[in-house]
């Protein structure tokens, strides 16, 4: 994200093991794996203003994967006896990838439902991908979910965060994939202070004004992100905190989902914690799932404004 304000006090979110209070840090321990998901590579067709992982059409920092590489740790997961729920590809734009259809393809042979998080515009309306959506749909039905971006209601603050016009290329793209008889969900975001149930009533008078069968009062279907601000000082999430917030480990991301990322030059991939933090080295587990699935400190500020506190999960 773009903000370059000050940031976290001095000292906060360095130890792995105390907060800057002195106090044991929280720490999260995998109580399996539900949610495995393939981060397909940090290029996008478009650069948003406050972008989570800082997706933009130059920014390779994350490569391309490939089918063979996902199909690799999906035959890991297997080979653990992990019982797998659902199989996520995020981005960057996933379908810039060149060989998204089969990676997503891949997940649903395999039984697993496929979550792909889009933008929903030029990538995914090629004639070649759109024909691999149609076959993949047609196949596996209500197992695959295009979660499509679409960061407000109204067109004015989507395009305040994608650029003008982005709101109408996205509902085309969202039209495409209701006639194509997709199951669709949609991701916003909490950036405009709008109350909750304001919100959702807004997009639920989109969805019935464009035909589209998701419903807004749904936080499967309809996913408000909590805003994670760079420039924040947020508390560092300690042991008490859980007592405090009335909260359990296992209801934080970390605890039930991995992220499959290759990084530029790398020789191959390697597993991370988290969605949100594929550039920090500290949350980098392993190259196998094996070596991935341990304990997880919450060392970062993401891990208390977006998934603490916030209350926010990637995940369907």
């Amino acid at each position: 994200m773009k903000d370059h304000a000050a940031g976290p006090a001095p000292g906060k979110f360095v130890d792995p093991e105390l907060a800057l209070s002195g106090r044991p840090r929280a720490r999260v321990a995998p109580v399996g794996l539900e949610t495995l998901w393939f981060n397909t590579g940090t290029l996008c067709n478009i650069e948003c203003l406050r972008c989570y992982i800082e997706s933009s059409p130059t920014n390779d920092a994350l490569v391309y994967l490939t089918e063979a590489e996902v199909r690799a740790y999906l035959d890991e997961a297997e080979a653990l006896g992990l019982e797998l729920r659902e199989v996520g590809f995020t981005g960057g734009e996933p379908f810039m990838a060149p060989e998204i259809i089969g990676m997503i393809g891949a997940a649903l042979e395999r039984g697993r439902e496929a979550l792909v998080l889009t933008n929903a515009m030029r990538p995914m309306m090629r004639p070649r991908v759109q024909a691999g959506i149609r076959r993949l749909a047609a196949a596996h039905g209500a197992r695959l979910t295009l979660r499509v971006s679409l960061d407000h209601h109204e067109a004015r603050h989507h395009d305040e965060e994608r650029g003008a016009g982005a709101f109408e290329i996205a509902l085309a793209g969202l039209r495409w994939l209701r006639e194509a008889g997709v199951r669709t969900a949609v991701a916003g975001r909490t950036l405009w202070g709008e109350d909750e149930r304001d919100a959702r009533a807004g997009y639920a008078a989109l969805f019935a004004r464009e035909g589209l069968d998701i419903d807004a009062w749904d936080p499967a279907r309809l996913v408000l992100f909590p805003e994670m601000d760079e420039g924040g000082d947020p508390p560092e999430i300690t042991e008490d905190c859980w007592a405090i917030l009335n909260k359990r480990p296992e209801e934080v991301m970390c605890a039930s989902s991995r992220m499959v990322v290759r990084r530029k030059g790398a020789d191959g991939p390697s597993v991370v914690a988290c969605t949100l933090l594929p550039y920090d080295a500290r949350f980098e587990l392993g190259r196998t799932l094996a070596e991935a699935l341990r304990p997880v400190p919450l060392n970062h500020p993401h891990c208390a404004t977006f998934c603490v506190l916030g209350g926010g999960s990637c995940s369907a």
